[in-house]
């Protein structure tokens, strides 16, 4: 009897696990989203080669204020962004690219 009255007592206060609290999935907590991932351009174009002497590539990755564009914004992967950011700086300095607008 002892044991019935113990788990009638848990039924009565149990919270439930992690999910059953939240009532909903992560994104929904959040605020954003149902956002879509957004494509690189270097994908679509089937670009293999980051080249620090194509200045047109990597003017579209620096803002005019001069920092290099975060992936989750620009859309790389990951070995895209590495190579993006290495290209940058050896363009700026070689005087390819500006450090900043100032």
């Amino acid at each position: 009897m002892a044991d019935n009255d113990r788990r009638d007592r848990y039924d009565r206060n149990d919270r439930g696990d992690r999910n059953d609290r939240n009532e909903g999935d992560a994104r929904s907590r959040r605020g954003g989203g149902s956002r879509r991932r957004r494509a690189s351009r270097l994908t679509a174009e089937r670009i293999d080669y980051i080249d620090y002497k194509d200045v047109k590539l990597l003017q579209s990755y620096v803002p005019e204020r001069g920092k290099v564009t975060p992936r989750r914004i620009s859309g790389l992967s990951a070995w895209q962004q590495r190579k993006m950011t290495e290209a940058i700086k050896r363009a700026r300095n070689i005087a390819l690219l500006p450090y900043s607008t100032h």
